[in-house]
């Protein structure tokens, strides 16, 4: 499976490795120009010499290589090959060791994989293919070896040095370096390799497992950083104790590691024992982080630490198998935070980003099923599809097999596989023989794109008493697969009467009344269930708990979504029923600009917002979110063809409709959830700030001078950063004189802090105001905008293409300027630069001429000379 410049890689084409690496010991000297890496593999054939020798093929780029020995005998030039991306040795023995000597510069490594440095700071990322930038070796996730690792560096430089496993040895060296030997029991791939160096603070914790064992926790940062780790070793802590209990996995090393590190392509690395993590998921006081950073900060440190088992101990046999550590993770990450917050709330976070995210990558050119079939760069497969569709279908398949059987299913997986490199298939066996249910028509959800389409309609006979619900889907066609086989769904239902009770969901037969909640599976073209034993006709409440990833059409009244707004049981159908109303109520204003109709406001959906706000509903986040418009990319999703402008008036013209109605009610909850007591980041109270500030930002659409006195009182005010941002965000979209004065503020207060530098440029790139591209234009030359810089650059280019109006501006200036800046960060770093072409690749889905302005930025890029295989895989498959 050797890869060139734009290759295309097939799951069908996988073979076993030729060679195993049966140890590899590593030794970096760290040096201020160069470092020098040597490697002794001990490599075994694992195929039938018999049939005859095969040569041995190595992976490695962007080094140079110092010498080569087999044996202990150096290696003649003749006797290799080395290309672009690999080295051929074509004769070996069944069972030799090769001597590997690199020389790398990792101040000069901007791509941010394999060895680089940062911050003065050396780091590595190997996921998915950075090892091979470091050293020759089978980079492929198959290939399980045993690591020991010696770091040597300057002591006054680099007093920390850091690998994976425990620590064997140290010492000091007679030239004022010194080294550290490190050693991982566990067998790993090269992708879970991590090395880093430098002069860190360290906060120490401990933790003793369920068998009795004690480790080490510790925690890397910067000096000037130490007292913003606390939240993240509390979510350590939090996550093993949960992982024991809900799920049996025990940690299994004396130590386990996390360092923070400003310079990262993505969230977090879940190397074996010493996870790297971006800075934003570490640091936080509640000065500089939101009750968000500190909630996000736990999930992102449960998952990496979960990752430990459904990963590292159990990992992909291949890279298309990505979803089998990912999908998974997500699932139990997602569980994790369920059980610490609020479960519907976090439910409701969960449904709206795959809606958002995967559903519009479902419905564009780069569509592909969980289990992709092929690709170029697989770093473009770390996607919403993989990671968020993946977790639904575990979520999906514990619906399904019930809570008891698929812990023991999980327990069956982890016991067969523990140490080996296995498939989705693998996985999804260990379910069907925990269960003893055949999966294999679950298995399509792996093999197919596409979010399919549920289409529900109903009858009922009064004479009989018998609700009929007839259930349709069907799946589009999405690029290579133009036809799809129906999928097992399951659909959860319950049924309501017209005084808001839940009834029995009784299927027609049953003896008894059934329970008020049902799974009906759901498992052809079209089916039909009848329930019975009821007086009148109930209103439905659908795919509760959001329990398969599908769109679902029922023709619900206005009056069955008021009903289920008020009286629902689950919060997502509760919440769902909310969203429905004001997609509707919003789209028709869309139809009546196009149509030059003039805007009124819809005054029973202004009485179902009152209802809601008034009702005393004792989870403040939960009533947050229910009083959330649907997003402008949602709408933008229910469009056949999308008009950004008319959807982001159309929704700015519902909110301060609810605001003008509404604006005695918005002032008095938002004084009932304030309180003078210190913030505190567990407190209980982020429901009632968050309720708050979305109080305050309802009222600041109003473009009232006591209400934006009011909230720059909060913004002089707050003791935390939830108050400040929930000041600052409407501030950012308010023409006011005050406006300017206190985002300048802010930034000065601040401008020492990186992360919280980030929220300012976001807030900016983010603004309503016209002039908002000329503001991100100048914000470029800002000192403090750094081009290589992953956060950096997403806070402002990544942000600004997040902003609907502006991004989407009609004569294409939007555009330009998020391609302008791709232009100059595609030679330092394609990864994020590919990632970030995501909102051109939806030209499709736009009227002509939008179209034809986002090819021709595409075509900007298309034309770029040895574009590199990220961003030339995004390119032409969207074009």
């Amino acid at each position: 499976m050797t890869e060139t410049a734009h290759t295309t890689i097939h799951r069908h084409d996988y073979r076993p490795p030729d060679y195993t690496v049966e140890s590899i010991d590593l030794r970096f000297e760290l040096g201020k120009e160069t470092t020098l890496v040597r490697s002794r593999l001990a490599l075994r054939a694992a195929y039938d010499r018999s049939g005859g020798e095969r040569p041995l093929i190595l992976d490695g780029h962007r080094f140079v290589l110092r010498s080569l020995c087999l044996d202990g005998a150096p290696l003649a030039p003749e006797a290799f090959q080395v290309s672009e991306e690999t080295l051929v040795v074509p004769s070996v023995p069944a069972t030799f060791t090769l001597e590997v000597e690199t020389e790398l510069r990792p101040q000069d490594n901007t791509f941010l994989e394999g060895l680089y440095r940062s911050n003065g700071m050396f780091c590595t990322q190997c996921e998915a293919q950075g090892f091979r930038s470091i050293t020759y070796y089978p980079d492929r996730p198959d290939v399980l070896s045993i690591f020991t690792v010696t770091v040597i560096a300057d002591r006054e430089r680099y007093p920390v040095l850091l690998s994976n496993g425990n620590p064997m040895d140290r010492g000091e060296l007679p030239d004022g370096r010194h080294f550290i030997t490190w050693h991982d029991p566990f067998r790993k791939p090269s992708y879970l390799f991590a090395l880093v160096a430098g002069r860190l603070a360290c906060i120490e914790d401990s933790f003793t497992t369920c068998s009795g064992r004690g480790v080490s926790l510790r925690l890397y940062l910067q000096e000037a950083n130490r007292n913003k780790g606390e939240h993240a070793l509390r979510s350590l802590k939090k996550a093993m104790r949960w992982d024991e209990e809900t799920f049996g996995r025990e940690y299994d090393l004396d130590c386990y590691m996390i360092v923070a590190v400003d310079d990262f392509n993505m969230g977090a690395m879940e190397n074996k024992g010493l996870n790297i993590f971006n800075s934003c998921y570490v640091l936080a006081t509640p000065e500089t982080a939101t009750d968000t950073d500190y909630q996000a900060i736990e999930e992102v440190i449960g998952h990496e630490y979960f990752h430990n088992w459904s990963g590292n101990r159990v990992t992909c046999r291949d890279w298309f198998q990505l979803s089998l550590k990912e999908g998974l993770t997500i699932f139990r990450d997602q569980e994790f935070s369920a059980d610490m917050e609020s479960r519907g709330v976090k439910r409701i976070a969960d449904v709206r980003y795959l809606r958002t995210a995967q559903f519009a990558e479902d419905g564009g050119p780069l569509a592909h099923p969980v289990r992709p079939e092929s690709y170029m760069e697989i770093n473009n497969f770390y996607t919403a599809t993989v990671y968020n569709k993946g977790g639904e279908l575990i979520r999906m398949l514990r619906t399904l097999l019930g809570a008891g059987r698929f812990r023991k299913g999980m327990d069956l997986y982890f016991e067969r596989h523990d140490g080996h490199a296995v498939t989705i298939e693998d996985f999804v066996q260990a379910m069907a023989d925990a269960s003893n249910m055949d999966l294999g028509q679950f298995r399509l959800w792996y093999s197919q794109a596409g979010t399919p389409l549920v289409e529900a309609s109903s009858s009922f006979e009064a004479a009989d008493g018998v609700f009929t619900l007839t259930v349709r889907q069907s799946c589009p066609p999405t690029p290579g697969q133009p036809d799809k086989q129906p999928f097992h769904i399951p659909l959860v239902v319950g049924l309501l009467d017209r005084a808001g009770r839940e009834l029995p969901v009784t299927l027609f037969g049953e003896p008894a009344p059934g329970p008020t909640t049902r799974i009906l599976e759901v498992n052809r073209a079209e089916q039909t269930f009848h329930f019975s034993g009821l007086d009148s006709e109930p209103v439905p409440a659908l795919l509760r708990g959001f329990s398969a990833p599908v769109k679902l059409d029922y023709p619900y009244r206005p009056d069955d979504l008021v009903l289920l707004m008020a009286h629902e049981t689950d919060p997502f159908c509760r919440w769902e029923a909310g969203q429905q109303l004001a997609a509707q109520v919003i789209l028709a204003l869309v139809a009546d600009q196009q149509a030059g109709r003039e805007l009124k406001p819809d005054q029973a959906f202004v009485a179902a917002y009152r209802a809601a706000l008034t009702s005393g509903e004792p989870d403040r986040a939960f009533l947050a979110e229910a009083l959330t418009l649907p997003s402008e990319k949602y709408l933008a999703e229910l469009m056949p063809v999308i008009d950004p402008g008319a959807i982001h008036i159309a929704r700015r013209f519902t909110i301060r409709a609810l605001a003008t109605q509404l604006r005695n009610d918005f002032l008095a909850v938002r004084e009932t959830c304030r309180s003078t007591r210190p913030y505190g980041v567990d407190d209980g109270r982020s429901g009632e700030r968050r309720l708050a500030n979305l109080c305050l930002a309802y009222l600041m659409s109003l473009e009232e001078q006591a209400i934006t006195e009011l909230c720059i009182q909060q913004y002089r005010t707050s003791d935390n950063m939830t108050d400040t941002m929930g000041a600052l965000g409407p501030l950012a979209s308010c023409d006011c004189p005050e406006r300017s004065q206190v985002l300048e503020d802010f930034y000065r207060h601040w401008q020492g802090d990186r992360l919280v530098v980030d929220k300012w440029f976001s807030l900016r790139a983010l603004s309503d105001l016209p002039g908002t591209l000329d503001d991100a234009r100048a914000l470029i030359d800002h000192p403090d905008f750094e081009l290589a810089n992953p956060n950096r650059f997403r806070a402002l280019v990544g942000a600004f293409s997040q902003n609907q109006p502006h991004f989407h501006a009609p004569d294409g200036a939007g555009y330009r300027f998020l391609v302008d800046q791709l232009l100059r960060l595609i030679p330092l770093n394609p990864q994020v630069s590919a990632r970030l072409l995501a909102p051109l690749t939806t030209w499709r889905r736009f009227e002509p001429g939008r179209q034809a302005l986002m090819q021709q930025e595409l075509r900007r890029i298309q034309a770029l000379p040895k574009l590199p295989r990220d961003v030339y895989e995004v390119v032409e498959k969207s074009l």
